[in-house]
């Protein structure tokens, strides 16, 4: 396969398109026909022209993510997987499975995570705080550790590089003032993570970003219950005093994945309507709206 010619003085246009691209998104299933981060991610993805591997603990979730996508985008554009990506054998399988399946890899979504125990420094559980850290940080090593690899097979060039990685932090990460320790630890190390690998894979062609959800509303949050009360202090906490959705997160993934973003790397895009951009008060209710609604 032939690179392109680039000419530096007549630069092509980047293309919103993902044809020919293939995709993982792990965490790619969501309550019942609710739409989260990672089913969001995953269709949007596939309507840019994507393939799409949707990985998930819950294998009937990431079925009905697959059906979805292949409903309106053809049969055959989506296929689900059952793992748990915070054990190693389980992350090479999905990887081999997106290169069997479509003969390549290009995108990887790491999605997966949870709230994790509840509890400070002094009363946490420890062994609760490991597996935490387990599914929320490690998860996103072990899917990296198998698919920098396979990214690093595509033929490289001046637009498209060789492959793309989206990490699914949160706005808890950027910030304190939760009541839980885990949670936030877990998402900052996500962040700096981030970091750390776009250095690292830069010369390999490879990007790696992080996305930071807010408050969303997502079957996530609205699986438990939540008083009239608690929904619109979660609004009012943002700049734009609107309710965000899984769509805003899947919209930013897509974004970071395609050729647009191509010059892009490294960086911590917030999704949050503004509300990591100036105090707007917390309010009484803070230790009743987490978790963000992320997973």
């Amino acid at each position: 396969m032939s690179v392109p010619t680039y000419d530096p003085e007549n630069p092509p246009r980047p293309s919103r398109s993902l044809h020919a691209r293939v995709a993982i998104v792990t965490g790619a299933g969501s309550r019942a026909n609710g739409i989260g981060n990672g089913r969001a991610a995953s269709i949007l993805l596939a309507e840019a022209g994507a393939k799409v591997v949707c990985a998930d603990l819950n294998l009937p979730w990431a079925q009905v993510t697959v059906d979805m996508i292949n409903r309106e985008f053809g049969e055959g554009t989506a296929i689900p997987i059952q793992a748990d990506v915070a054990k190693e054998g389980d992350c090479k399988r999905i990887v081999d499975t997106a290169v069997s399946t479509y003969g390549r890899l290009d995108i990887l979504v790491n999605n997966v995570g949870v709230g994790g125990p509840e509890g400070t420094a002094v009363d946490v559980d420890p062994a609760k705080w490991a597996r935490g850290l387990e599914i929320n940080v490690t998860s996103m090593m072990l899917m990296s550790k198998f698919a920098v690899p396979a990214m690093c097979q595509n033929t490289k060039d001046e637009i498209r590089g060789r492959g793309a990685i989206v990490n699914i932090a949160s706005v808890a990460g950027m910030t304190g003032g939760s009541p839980m320790l885990l949670y936030p630890t877990s998402k900052g190390a996500i962040i700096n993570m981030t970091r750390a690998m776009a250095f690292q894979h830069a010369p390999d062609g490879i990007r790696v970003n992080c996305v930071c959800p807010g408050m969303l509303y997502t079957p996530m949050v609205y699986s438990h219950p939540m008083t009239d009360e608690i929904r619109e202090s979660r609004r009012n906490r943002s700049l734009l005093k609107t309710e965000g959705n899984g769509w805003d997160t899947g919209a930013a993934v897509r974004f970071l994945a395609s050729d647009e973003a191509r010059w892009i790397t490294g960086i911590i895009l917030p999704v949050d309507a503004g509300s990591t951009a100036a105090i707007t008060g917390q309010g009484k209710h803070l230790s009743q709206t987490l978790p963000t609604g992320e997973e």
